[in-house]
């Protein structure tokens, strides 16, 4: 059985997300696309929150990373960070909201974002507590070009405060 593949509104195709400053590094790109195909698995469980994360994880791996889906051609993904951050995600879900949440306003509670955001964060969020190979800072820059592919207001500058802050409490020695 496949579930039908939600896409995120308005959001880009994983082979249209541009490098980061500095330019392309080796592996860099299909880090990348790996990352913004997470938000968009991320998305799609939140909307579909009875789907098992590895029908979805299986679901992108069969029939989108790297296939072709409505005349948009989807670019090579690193499959083992794909599905580290939508399986990390999803398992760690309660935790990394309490991170996220600790640094937001009472204001501004995580419920109250746009679920591409919260996808966004999370992915973010996951990144920064599990994934000590990745520096602080590549994760913040990935998730906050991803904002901006996804939203053109306020929520690019949210996603970077939110993500740096995150960055300089879980880890401040490397910021």
């Amino acid at each position: 059985m496949t579930t039908p593949i939600e896409r995120p509104p308005g959001g880009p195709q994983p082979e249209r997300l541009e490098a980061g400053p500095g330019g392309p590094r080796p592996g860099g790109r299909r880090r990348s696309v790996a990352r913004l195909a997470a938000v968009q698995a991320l998305y799609q469980l939140e909307l579909n929150r009875e789907v098992d994360p590895e029908v979805v994880v299986r679901e992108f791996a069969r029939h989108r990373l790297g296939h072709e889906i409505d005349g948009d051609r989807y670019g090579e993904a690193d499959p083992s960070l794909f599905s580290d951050i939508v399986r990390g995600v999803a398992a760690d879900l309660n935790r990394l909201d309490a991170t996220i949440s600790d640094v937001l306003t009472e204001e501004w509670p995580l419920p109250r974002f746009d679920a591409v955001l919260r996808a966004i964060l999370r992915a973010g969020a996951y990144e920064l507590v599990h994934r000590r190979d990745v520096p602080p800072r590549v994760s913040i820059n990935e998730y906050t070009t991803i904002a901006h592919a996804f939203f053109s207001g306020k929520e690019p500058g949210l996603a970077n405060g939110v993500l740096d802050k995150l960055g300089r409490t879980l880890r401040a020695a490397e910021m």
